[in-house]
């Protein structure tokens, strides 16, 4: 158990690094912020080869503690949906995937607009 929360901790931290120094960077390109798309790609590329790694070398499930759930889930968390997506289409399951993308894409968009909405509520402007 103790290894387990090490694993988490340690992947969280540098995951939270890497994505602190890529998106302090603020990279744009033609007028569209590209930080958070570099995080969202590099998480999934790392959620998706090393969880295929980890699977089909028989490696310790605690590696996916440190990379998938610690590193990427720090990192991103575009990364598990882009991979849960990817695990649907593979399934063939081709509606729920586009279900899928379509209820994390506007869910996490109603989100930000709801959560906006009600701070802005609270304090007393338009």
């Amino acid at each position: 158990m103790k290894y387990d929360i090490a694993c988490l901790v340690v992947g969280a931290i540098l995951g939270t690094l890497l994505r602190y120094r890529i998106t302090g960077e603020h990279l744009v390109f033609n007028n569209l912020p590209i930080s958070v798309l570099i995080v969202n790609i590099i998480g999934s590329f790392i959620l998706g080869s090393s969880s295929t790694a980890i699977t089909r070398l028989g490696l310790d499930p605690r590696y996916t503690l440190l990379i998938g759930i610690g590193f990427c889930g720090a990192l991103t968390t575009m990364s598990s949906f882009a991979f849960e997506t990817m695990g649907l289409i593979d399934l063939g399951e081709i509606l729920l995937a586009v279900l899928n993308i379509l209820c994390n894409v506007g869910a996490s968009i109603l989100a930000v607009f709801a959560g906006r909405a009600i701070i802005l509520f609270l304090l007393g402007a338009s």
